[in-house]
């Protein structure tokens, strides 16, 4: 165990990020090189080790943080790397990219610093690929089924390589040019690196996983190859099919002058810019360099064009947010250990004050419409502050805001309307407009027995852990569909939501 007293006498320690100015010149990670090993276990060193560890609440996958933090905190990294991949394939992805409800679960936060899992968390990982510890787990034996995995987003991908390792004879198609969904292509490099999963994909494919890429399932014949591209026939070449494509229905804003040049989608932008990392352009065709730039929405996407557009060289960015500015502390509906709503600063908002002296957003405002000029580019957004709960506008505050770029980064709506998958496989819509399925994964509508929907298409926008959490937990149900039993690991169930301040958990209702 860790140290008992460990949490009195050692004070909260985040591992430090690179400099504001050294990042804002390279596209390299927040953190690289920066996570030391002696810090990270001296901070492991605090974890309390539990009785009821609340950390495993807030996170949908399981971890089994206080028993990786023990070996952390003794230095024994494989098995600190043994108990992390445990409960999740790809720690070296949340480790990075989830904003840690664990943290705000853990027991210490409620009167206290909770312990700096993620920061743990990565370097466990990190430290295990360092050692050689991440090598390839092919199965002992062959099943003799087939499952076809569309998407390779993270829940495709862990749906992916637990069936993989079951004995299944896996293949995952996706539809871009390159393998790994909104990993690739909507994350931005210094956020995470693509080498990371890059790697993970090897290690897949030397367990036995194959990959399609540009093998666009239910989208006609154009892309990918024509066997392949019909969803219905999909599934009869097949004896299971996990449908994992994500959220991909982008939130349009209806407003005027939407049409104009230089008004973009997030997702597109975010896109433009990782290509250009991965060698496909010499520049961005959408670029935030010497423009200034207005991010509309107030999430993780809008922080990520945030950083992307300062490495740009963007003149000025602005961040809206509709939302009114939270404060420091929980409030009494998000009481311990909720994921409360509470101020917080990403790395890119970081930079952002850093370079200006403030905080680049501005909250409880809304989008009014767009003004051009006279070649019909987007020269400035007028916007008004509203009330809090409607959000309706409020008189007298209309002002405007200069802009030579606007993205739109407000979030996602379910998987995209456009395709044949749905009409193909029969799959039936929910009420929030996402995939139906059972609390097994299985697709409404009994139309394609075999059919079983994944992370954020059945689930609707959500964190990576719980798209890791619903692949391993489709990838159990899959294998029992096959077989009539399985030992795979289920952590959560499809209708499962996170824990809240009614009394709704992970685990249902009280």
């Amino acid at each position: 165990m860790t140290d008992p007293f460990g949490f009195l006498r050692i004070p909260r320690e985040a591992a430090p990020p690179r400099p504001v100015e050294e990042r804002l010149g390279d596209w390299r990670e927040v953190y690289a090189g920066r996570l030391q090993l002696p810090l990270v276990s001296r901070q492991a060193d605090r974890c309390m080790d539990c009785g009821v560890p609340f950390c495993h609440t807030g996170c949908p996958l399981g971890n089994l943080i206080p028993e990786w933090n023990a070996y952390a905190a003794r230095g024994d990294w494989h098995a600190a790397y043994e108990r992390l991949h445990a409960t999740n394939n790809f720690p070296e992805v949340t480790g990075r990219l989830c904003p840690a409800p664990c943290e705000d679960a853990c027991v210490l936060a409620i009167n206290a610093d909770p312990v700096t899992i993620k920061n743990v968390e990565q370097a466990i990982a990190d430290e295990g690929v360092r050692r050689g510890y991440m090598v390839p787990r092919p199965p002992q034996r062959r099943s003799g089924k087939t499952v076809a995995v569309i998407g390779s987003g993270p829940a495709g991908l862990a749906a992916a390589q637990q069936l993989t390792r079951a004995g299944h004879s896996v293949t995952v198609h996706e539809r871009a040019d390159r393998l790994g969904g909104l990993l690739r292509y909507g994350i931005p490099e210094f956020k995470m690196e693509k080498a990371h999963l890059d790697r993970r994909i090897e290690q897949m494919r030397a367990e036995g996983a194959v990959f399609v890429t540009g093998s666009y399932i239910g989208g006609g014949t154009d892309i990918g190859d024509a066997a392949g591209a019909d969803a219905a026939e999909l599934r009869n070449r097949y004896d299971a099919v996990v449908v994992a494509t994500g959220a991909g229905e982008r939130r349009e804003l209806p407003v005027p002058g939407r049409e104009l040049l230089g008004v973009h989608q997030a997702m597109e932008y975010l896109t433009c810019a990782n290509r250009v990392c991965e060698g496909d352009y010499p520049v961005s065709p959408v670029s935030a360099e010497g423009r200034r730039v207005i991010v509309v929405g107030g999430g993780d996407t809008g922080s990520d064009c945030l950083g992307t557009a300062l490495r740009q060289g963007a003149v000025s960015v602005v961040q809206l947010d509709i939302n009114p500015e939270p404060g420091p502390d929980r409030t009494d509906a998000e009481p311990w250990p909720v994921y409360p709503r509470t101020y917080r600063i990403s790395h890119a908002h970081e930079e952002a004050r850093g370079r200006a002296g403030r905080d680049p957003r501005l909250f409880s405002c809304a989008t009014l419409r767009f003004e051009g000029d006279a070649a019909g580019g987007v020269r400035a957004l007028r916007l008004s502050a509203v009330e809090p709960v409607g959000r309706s506008p409020l008189a007298g505050t209309e002002r405007a805001l200069p802009a030579g770029l606007v993205l739109l980064a407000l979030g996602f709506s379910g998987p995209e309307r456009a395709g044949g998958l749905r009409e193909q496989l029969g799959l039936e819509l929910d009420e929030s407009g996402n995939y139906a399925r059972d609390a097994a994964f299985a697709a409404a509508g009994g139309r394609a027995p075999g059919v079983f929907v994944a992370g954020d298409a059945g689930r609707g926008q959500s964190l990576v852990v719980w798209a890791i959490a619903e692949g391993r937990a489709a990838a159990a149900a899959v294998d029992r569909y096959l077989t009539g039993s399985t030992c795979l690991p289920s952590p959560v169930a499809a209708h499962d939501r996170p824990m809240s301040a009614l009394g709704r958990m992970r685990y249902g209702d009280f």
